[in-house]
């Protein structure tokens, strides 16, 4: 029974690390859903900038060498939000704002910019992934003597998981409590209204999608913690992110918690074969732990969350907390 306890909390913690940055990276998209309308096909590639951006962060302060290769991971917060944010301005002021309501042509021109971007990064930088090592202090982890074989709870997840705190914090408190969070507010409650009150709702988007686009940027510094990032990093993400948004209920900031950790929780303990491990002991249960093992693998593991998720929106399809009248809770 212990060694079952370890497994399955094991599992969780390696869950909730990956939840947390799809958590990270839904806060933006459902900020800028819950808005303006938009979906944006092209948060993946955002994100996949705020990852570059950590790389690039990593490689010039690696030359300067210590203390400063140390503390790239924290310089490189801010400037994958800020990067991830401008390039989020651009979008949003070039493209978006001539597209308001018209959903169709919004998600085309999206996609066409997610193909710039990735095409911009293979040109420019690699068609290669790339690796960023992490500093000495994220190295390791905690060990937990369990008997014979201690577990290790790695220092870069436990990092992920302290930085989506933080960003679920900021993100509530500036909503709440801000000047401009209050117009977001505004704005996503009544538009006209919000603007004959003298909000520029104009401004109001701009900064909102900014935002939401520098989240994403966070959220590709925190996936260069788990792996190598590519040109096609974001795309891994994406679909994942927009799942979270959906089953939260759009532009529920509660919900999209929930949802970011169990889709979390669940991919790892499938794709890693814990629930079919944690079955196996049990002889009549022989054809499930055989049906959990063809699914042991991170992109089956994918396909079997999709197919659960599609499933629960047949029961609830406005998710798990769907918005509330005609405005948007945020």
């Amino acid at each position: 029974m212990a060694d079952l306890a370890l497994q399955l909390f094991i599992g969780a913690f390696n869950g909730i690390s990956i939840g947390s940055v799809l958590l990270i990276a839904a806060l933006g998209l459902a900020i800028v859903f819950g808005l303006m309308g938009v979906i944006n096909l092209a948060h993946g590639e955002l994100m996949m900038l705020g990852a570059y951006a950590t790389f690039f962060v990593q490689n010039v302060f690696n030359g300067w060498g210590d203390p400063w290769a140390q503390i790239y991971t924290i310089a490189a917060i801010p400037v994958a939000f800020l990067v991830a944010a401008l390039v989020g301005l651009i979008l949003e002021r070039g493209v978006i704002r001539f597209l308001y309501g018209r959903p169709l042509e919004t998600l085309l021109a999206t996609w066409g910019v997610s193909l710039i971007l990735r095409q911009f990064v293979r040109t420019t930088v690699s068609t290669r992934n790339v690796d960023v090592t992490a500093p000495a202090w994220l190295r390791g982890g905690i060990q937990i003597p369990t008997g014979a074989v201690p577990i290790q709870l790695p220092y870069a997840r436990i990092f992920i998981i302290i930085l989506t705190i933080i960003c679920v914090v900021g993100v509530y408190f500036f909503l709440n409590r801000s000047s401009w969070g209050l117009r977001i507010r505004a704005v996503t409650q009544n538009r006209s209204m919000s603007a004959c009150l003298g909000i520029p709702t104009a401004q109001v988007d701009a900064l909102t999608f900014a935002l939401g686009s520098g989240l994403a940027g966070v959220a590709g510094c925190a996936i260069t913690l788990l792996g190598s990032v590519g040109p096609n990093t974001g795309q891994n993400y994406i679909i994942d992110t927009f799942m979270v948004v959906v089953v939260g209920g759009v532009g529920n900031l509660f919900g999209s918690i929930i949802s970011a950790m169990v889709i979390g929780i669940v991919t790892y303990l499938i794709g890693s074969g814990t629930f079919a491990t944690l079955l196996s002991p049990v002889d009549w249960l022989q054809p499930v732990v055989e049906f959990f093992n063809f699914f042991a693998d991170s992109s089956m593991a994918k396909v079997m969350v999709f197919g659960l998720i599609i499933a629960f929106l047949q029961v609830r399809p406005a998710g798990i907390f769907p918005p509330k009248g005609r405005a948007v809770e945020l």
